[in-house]
């Protein structure tokens, strides 16, 4: 595996590229931006997803990905989600003046999802998701629970997300990436009354 990481100095951009046997992805996030983003993994159902995420997060995010899909898109999807946590973690360097905690309801028709996060440093997920079908399309519905592991644990983040309502999986799953792209939103801003200062009563995140 190879993997190197390039943060723009003074800016809360990060670019991550990351090789393997299995995968070789190449990701760009912009935590100030405004939701533009160029995705292409190779798994539609997944581009859709981040595109989600991106544009109702306000990330700028790049993301071009090569996996070994002929087999599925397991090694695909949680990649992408190791390289999009460390490219959070890297554009917040060392966190100071940042909210620190955020949370959103997402509705989409009749599912309601809620995404809590705490830029901890403490990486967790807590997932009660409930899915009525495994596959949406070529998509394994069993993955996004995958994606959300990889990008809370590599990005130190107690991530929850919880689904209060739904019957159609898409729906539900899209909410999920929406609710997570806004709580992390709000959690990663900027608050200019504690500019300089880490939100933390330890001294540390």
């Amino acid at each position: 595996m190879t993997e190197h990481c390039a943060a723009e100095g003074g800016s809360r951009i990060a670019t991550v590229a990351r090789a393997t046997k299995e995968t070789d992805i190449e990701l760009t996030l912009n935590l100030d931006g405004t939701g533009v983003t160029d995705v292409d993994t190779g798994v539609p159902f997944f581009d859709h997803m981040l595109d989600a995420f991106g544009r109702h997060g306000l990330f700028d995010l790049t993301v071009r990905a090569r996996g070994d899909i002929e087999v599925d898109a397991h090694h695909t999807v949680e990649d992408v989600g190791i390289v999009l946590g460390g490219a959070f973690a890297q554009a917040l360097g060392d966190k100071r003046g940042i909210v620190r905690f955020g949370s959103s309801y997402v509705p989409m028709d009749e599912a309601l999802v809620l995404a809590a996060c705490d830029l901890s440093g403490r990486g967790q997920l807590h997932y009660a998701v409930d899915l009525p079908i495994e596959i949406i399309g070529t998509f394994d519905t069993t993955l996004a629970k995958e994606f959300m592991i990889a990008l809370a644990t590599n990005a130190g983040v107690t991530l929850h997300i919880r689904s209060l309502s739904g019957e159609n999986s898409h729906h539900i799953i899209e909410a999920a990436f929406k609710a997570c792209g806004r709580a992390l939103c709000d959690a990663t801003r900027i608050n200019p009354r504690i500019a300089g200062v880490l939100p933390s009563t330890k001294g540390s995140l």
